[in-house]
Formats: C-alpha cells, sequence, structure tokens
C-alpha cells in the first residue's frame, strides 16, 4: 500500500525592535511550536541577530524537521535585493540580511517585510480571506506602515511602498512632524507621557480632555492617509491591525466617521479589525517559507 506523502513544516521568524517570535507551522497551518526570544541590542552588524535565528532553525529542524525558513524584519527592506535598506530600531543600513541568514541558517530561505507578511497572513487566513481583488493592512503600532495585496501579491516597488508613516505633515500644528509621530499607538502614549496606548484609552474612556484630544488628532491624521490610498489603490477591505485595533470601537468609531468626512464619491472600503493580531507577520513568515519549500 502506497503511503501518502506528508510534508515537513516549516518556520517563520519576525524580527521585532523588541522581540523575535518564531513559529513552527505545518501545511494547514496547525502551529506545532512557537516561542520568543529578546532581539539583540546594539546590533549594527546584525551578526547577533542572525546568530539567533540560526539558532531558533537549529533548534525548529531538531525537534521538527523543517523544510524552510521565512524572516521577516521591520523598516525598509528591499526583498529582492535581499537587503535591510533601513531599520532605525535595529541600527541597520545597507546590510544583506538574506544573504547572511541563509548562510547561517543552511535551507531554503525566504526573506521580506514584516508589514507586507502581516497583510499576506491576513488576505489568506485573516480578517481579508476570501476578499477578491486589493487588500491592504494597516498596523497601528509603534509605528506606522500599510501593505497593499493585490490578487494575492504584495505590492513592494523596490520595499519603498506603504511607508505612509514617513510621510511629513505639511501644515498646521503638527507641520514638520512624520505622520506616524501623530498617528500611531506609540505617538499616543509618547505626547501623553504614558507607558502605552491602552493606558490612553482607558483615560480616553474615562472622559479625559487631554487624552481625548490627542487621540482624535491621531484619528484624523490616520483617517487623512486611508483615504489617500482608498483614492490610489481603492482596496475592498482595510485591515487594521496593531495596538490601536485592540481598543475596539473607542478607535474604530471615530476612525469609520473621519473616513466618512473625508471620502467623497470615492469608494469606500470596508474597515475591519485585524483576525491575527501581533502573530500576523510570523504567520505570513510560514507563508513565505511554506511557498520557497514547495519550491525547494
Amino acid at each position: 500500500m502506497t503511503r501518502p506523502v506528508v510534508s515537513r513544516p516549516v518556520l517563520g521568524i519576525d524580527v521585532g525592535g523588541t522581540s523575535v517570535k518564531a513559529r513552527v507551522a505545518a501545511d494547514d497551518g496547525s502551529v506545532l511550536s512557537e516561542w520568543r526570544e529578546p532581539t539583540p541590542r546594539d546590533d549594527g552588524t546584525g551578526e547577533r541577530t542572525v546568530a539567533l535565528v540560526a539558532g531558533m532553525a537549529h533548534r525548529s529542524q531538531v525537534e521538527h524537521a523543517i523544510r524552510a525558513v521565512g524572516l521577516v524584519i521591520p523598516g525598509i527592506v528591499d526583498e529582492a535585493g535581499g537587503t535591510s535598506v533601513a531599520a532605525v530600531n535595529l541600527g541597520w543600513r545597507d546590510l544583506p540580511v538574506r544573504d547572511l541568514a541563509s548562510a547561517a541558517v543552511g535551507l531554503p530561505l525566504a526573506f521580506g517585510h514584516d508589514v507586507r507578511a502581516g497583510a499576506l497572513a491576513e488576505s489568506v487566513s485573516g480578517a481579508a480571506a476570501g476578499t477578491a481583488g486589493t487588500v491592504v493592512f494597516v498596523p497601528v503600532g509603534t509605528g506606522l506602515a500599510a501593505a497593499t495585496i493585490v490578487d494575492g501579491v504584495p505590492l513592494v516597488s523596490g520595499g519603498w511602498a506603504g511607508e505612509i508613516g514617513q510621510v511629513v505633515i505639511p501644515s498646521g500644528p503638527h507641520a514638520g512632524q512624520r505622520v506616524e509621530q501623530i498617528a500611531s499607538a506609540g505617538a499616543i502614549a509618547r505626547r501623553l507621557g504614558l507607558e502605552n496606548a491602552h493606558s490612553a484609552a482607558s483615560l480616553v474612556h474615562a472622559g479625559d480632555a487631554a487624552a481625548s484630544a490627542v487621540w482624535q488628532e491621531a484619528v484624523d491624521t490616520l483617517a487623512d492617509s486611508l483615504v489617500w490610498i482608498s483614492a490610489t489603490v481603492a482596496p475592498a477591505v482595510i485591515v487594521i491591525g496593531g495596538g490601536l485595533a485592540e481598543a475596539g470601537a473607542l478607535f474604530f468609531d471615530p476612525l469609520e466617521a473621519a473616513i466618512d468626512a473625508r471620502i467623497g464619491i470615492i469608494r469606500r472600503p470596508s474597515v475591519v479589525p485585524a483576525l491575527h493580531g501581533d502573530a500576523a507577520a510570523v504567520i505570513g513568515a510560514t507563508l513565505l517559507a511554506r511557498a520557497i519549500g514547495d519550491d525547494a
């Protein structure tokens, strides 16, 4: 009797500014193992981070006989060139991360951008699963960026597509600041002198005037960006992730209202919370690994 062929699992790794997440997944997406470790500090050469990635791959190879690794990183990422063009939180610039990691890991390795990987995860099995056409994923966390998926394929443009948080506000009380300095969870917390945006949400819910003003400014600035995205790529769905999405109606109700006030005759996208939360990028990394593993 012929036995069915069982594919070996894959490893997804998401390098963040604070921690590195790892997930071993089977072909059906089921999680076989997952853990996280602190991101190495002051690692401008990437040497210690690559060593950590290699250690995660070795552990997964021993325990689960993985067939491929998907590695995603933050910042400006040139997937085609395999390079971290700039990752401020990691201190990287023009670093050939893919080649360094591939040599250290010794397995087929897919390389990508954390937000685009998160967008892929949300479009395949998350909040936008089954949506035809264009999907945009916007994680509103420590910083702010967007990723666009068109018919299942991420829009990359040399790594520069979706960097909405880096646009400079030209006028008004925040002139000269970048969008993510106003419209991110990290910015809200910083402006209010709080540890995180969750604390800010509690103040807003309690009716604190200062917190409510900062919160609304973030919502309005984000709505400006989302409407321009809607005008340029006409997404059917915009998926919002990151810390602010966890605030629920406190965040989504004013955001929907701000979009409605700006959208005009442009087709109005659905705006929905992310399903995968902070696991979106590492899930996307497993999808990238699975694709390269199937080709290997």
